[in-house]
């Protein structure tokens, strides 16, 4: 076992779910916790699979991984996606470098030996932006920031004290952990195309509302010093 649990946000994924869910079963998990609104055809899945179905208190991405770790018991925890894009032969490397005495690990679509099937030319421009105004603005030395296959101890996550119910999240992490002075780094992943081809993702508005974040965050810090 890797004493690791998984925190999958599955809106709208009954779909991609049930595959996503099969090809995990080859892998040696504690557990599996899946938080997503009401969903009848999701909340079967849970004696098919032997896992932790929760309903949502609120709405958005960034809530259903707020609930969800708030949930995790075992010393690590990977925040997973539902829609087939990520792939899980990557999390023993990513466990590797948490067991030296890391925080956190990153995956990188664009790190030297990575990729992505699932990128479109908007995604892979508004990711190079946001990465390079969190890595210029904020020092946070990742090649893909809004990128949320991350592997983290459950103890290090929960002392981020994360508050984003939407996208926002994504930057919130790693904005977090460069605050914090934890450890942190990110090897080179390739994404795969989801399965259902759907991104609950709206590039134009989650865009702005991550950007306002940054925008914000950079003012409060020049504010302080």
């Amino acid at each position: 076992m890797y004493n690791l649990t998984l925190v999958i946000p599955a809106k709208n994924e009954e779909l991609c779910l049930p595959k996503v869910l099969v090809e995990l079963k080859k892998y040696r998990l504690n557990a599996i916790i899946v938080v997503n609104t009401f969903n009848p055809t999701i909340k079967r899945l849970k004696q098919k699979f032997n896992c932790k179905i929760f309903k949502q208190k609120k709405r958005g991405y960034g809530n259903a991984i707020l609930e969800g770790i708030k949930k995790v018991k075992t010393k690590n925890l990977c925040i997973f996606n539902a829609d087939g894009s990520f792939d899980p032969r990557y999390i023993q490397k990513m466990i590797e470098f948490i067991d030296k005495k890391n925080d956190f690990i990153f995956a990188s679509r664009y790190k030297k030996g990575g990729g992505s099937d699932d990128d479109t030319l908007l995604t892979f421009v508004g990711n190079k932006f946001f990465t390079f105004l969190g890595n210029f603005f904020f020092n946070i030395k990742i090649s893909d920031i809004l990128f949320t296959y991350i592997i983290g101890k459950t103890s290090s996550f929960k002392k981020l004290k994360l508050i984003s119910d939407d996208f926002r999240l994504c930057v919130e992490i790693p904005l977090n952990i460069v605050k914090k002075n934890m450890s942190y780094g990110d090897i080179a992943v390739y994404e795969r195309k989801r399965i259902a081809g759907k991104k609950n993702v709206n590039e134009f508005k989650d865009g702005f509302l991550i950007l306002s974040y940054l925008v914000k965050a950079f003012f409060i810090k020049m504010y302080k010093k």
